[in-house]
């Protein structure tokens, strides 16, 4: 398609755009006129002769009084426009990234995250005081592998006494001692798993370094911790009594295909069925929320 010259906007149009065009379009018509005006005005004509009129006085109006100041109209007041109120600007606050410490000063850091998460539950008088992170990397690396590192565990052990029930010249694990694991479920079981999800990110270069210095060369924290999580699933539930041998100052499940579980899974098993399903519960949700 061809444009006419006409059609053409010169550099100049495009700068100054339609109403700098429209003013200098009038601007230019004012001149035009103007010198039109001064050119036929001033033609050389001799003007003609004027002749004398007759002139009317105009008739004489008696002096009014001048109005006193209670006649004078009162001033017209003109109205104060009222002050245009600009609306408040809201303060737009970045949110404040909480640093987190070196590993060898996380103690108190993940101690607060840890009660954070507990949601107001009384757990202080389980958690260890030093080494918390490196602590739960080392009992997860183990439970991952079936053992139970009791030294290095994040959380001291029950307070109350392990107790046996002996029936028929036969000895059974104590019902009772089932509760010795009633805070840990709770607590657990209890826990947000976003929240807890949440706050474990917020600690993975912590769980990540401690997993380092382990000197593994192949995997992460995260699939470790997803390993232990199966393991801990796959216990069995066991809703009947359960017997128990007496070796030394131990005990043992008589049952061949119990006592050859892996430690970390007879731990659930003493936890009792009850316990061991809030527990389960729990690390379902939260293996769902750490492979998403």
């Amino acid at each position: 398609m061809q444009v006419s010259q006409e059609d053409r906007i010169t550099p100049q149009e495009k700068r100054g755009g339609a109403s700098a065009l429209t003013i200098a379009i009038v601007v230019i018509l004012l001149i035009l006129a103007a010198g039109a005006y001064y050119f036929f005005d001033s033609k050389e004509t001799q003007p003609e002769p004027e002749q004398p009129t007759a002139v009317t006085l105009p008739e004489i109006i008696p002096e009014q009084p001048l109005p006193t100041d209670a006649n004078l109209p009162e001033p017209e007041v003109e109205p104060v426009p009222e002050p245009v109120v600009e609306p408040p600007v809201a303060q737009v606050t970045t949110p404040q990234v909480e640093p987190i410490p070196t590993l060898a000063d996380s103690d108190s850091y993940v101690k607060a995250k840890t009660l954070d998460v507990a949601n107001g539950m009384k757990i202080d008088p389980i958690l260890v005081e030093k080494d918390i992170i490196r602590h739960f990397v080392v009992f997860v690396d183990n439970i991952a592998q079936g053992e139970l590192a009791r030294k290095v565990s994040p959380l001291k052990a029950p307070n109350s006494q392990f107790t046996v029930s002996d029936m028929s010249n036969k000895t059974y694990l104590n019902p009772d001692s089932y509760h010795r694991y009633d805070l840990y479920a709770d607590f657990i079981s209890n826990l947000d798993e976003q929240q807890l999800v949440a706050t474990y990110e917020q600690l993975t270069p912590l769980l990540n370094q401690a997993f380092d210095e382990l000197g593994y060369s192949h995997g992460s924290f995260n699939e470790r911790m997803i390993d232990a999580i199966d393991v801990v699933l796959a216990a069995p539930i066991i809703e009947q009594a359960i017997e128990l041998n007496s070796v030394s100052v131990n005990y043992k499940f008589v049952d061949p295909q119990l006592e050859s579980l892996p430690n970390a899974q007879k731990l659930m098993i003493r936890m009792g069925p009850e316990n061991s399903k809030k527990v389960k519960i729990a690390l379902r949700k939260l293996k769902k929320q750490l492979q998403e």
